[in-house]
């Protein structure tokens, strides 16, 4: 189990784009649309098979039926939302971490095209139902698709990864049911007790730090 993505979410796509860029000093890659969803996403590498999601709405879309994931259609400006750990046989740590009494949701089959016109297939537990409103993982299933992060992704280095929340023990115990550990290296998060529940990270850039929470 380790790291796969952190979700940066936003009302703006473009504009949020160009703010990182600026930040970060690299330019996040296009990765892709979500037919149904309403939304479409760019791309930085975080090393290894790792990465930062930056997602927003598509306006080539047509509004989806329902709300679009990671709370966008609700946020004022951009936000770092939920973070994704890959797992092999998603199926069996569903069926664990149930027993451990964490319940992560039914997986459920996902799709997207490149800008090269390659299909990318995926399972994945609902991010809406990451426990303690997003701060758990959701947990992602590859499969036998070429993992994102291997197709040239612009890289910035990820410092770490903070989980902010007034009870650590009641995240910590949801942590290592699902299969995360705390006293692990890198990138397994970091647990603060915290007034308000929320999530941080440092990346590393050409610029120097820059902080997404």
């Amino acid at each position: 189990m380790t790291l796969d993505h952190l979700v940066y979410a936003t009302p703006d796509l473009e504009a949020t784009v160009t703010d990182l860029e600026r930040r970060l000093g690299v330019r996040p890659a296009v990765g892709g649309r979500h037919p149904g969803f309403g939304t479409r996403n760019h791309l930085v590498g975080l090393g290894g098979r790792s990465y930062l999601e930056i997602i927003g709405p598509d306006p080539e879309q047509e509004a989806p039926p329902g709300p679009r994931p990671f709370r966008i259609d609700e946020l004022e400006g951009a936000a770092l939302v939920g973070w994704a750990v890959a797992v092999e046989d998603i199926d069996a740590v569903v069926a664990r971490s149930r027993v451990q009494g964490y319940d992560p949701g039914d997986p459920q089959d996902m799709s997207r095209r490149t800008p090269t016109g390659d299909l990318l297939c995926w399972r994945l537990t609902p991010p809406d139902q990451a426990g303690h409103g997003g701060l758990l993982p959701f947990l992602i299933d590859w499969g036998t698709t070429r993992h994102p992060a291997e197709s040239g992704l612009p890289l910035v280095e990820l410092v770490s990864l903070t989980i902010g929340h007034p009870d650590r023990d009641a995240v910590r115990k949801d942590l290592a049911a699902v299969g995360v550990g705390l006293d692990r290296a890198e990138p397994y998060p970091g647990l603060a007790r915290t007034p308000r529940p929320g999530l941080s990270a440092v990346l590393s850039g050409r610029h120097g730090n820059v902080t997404l929470t």
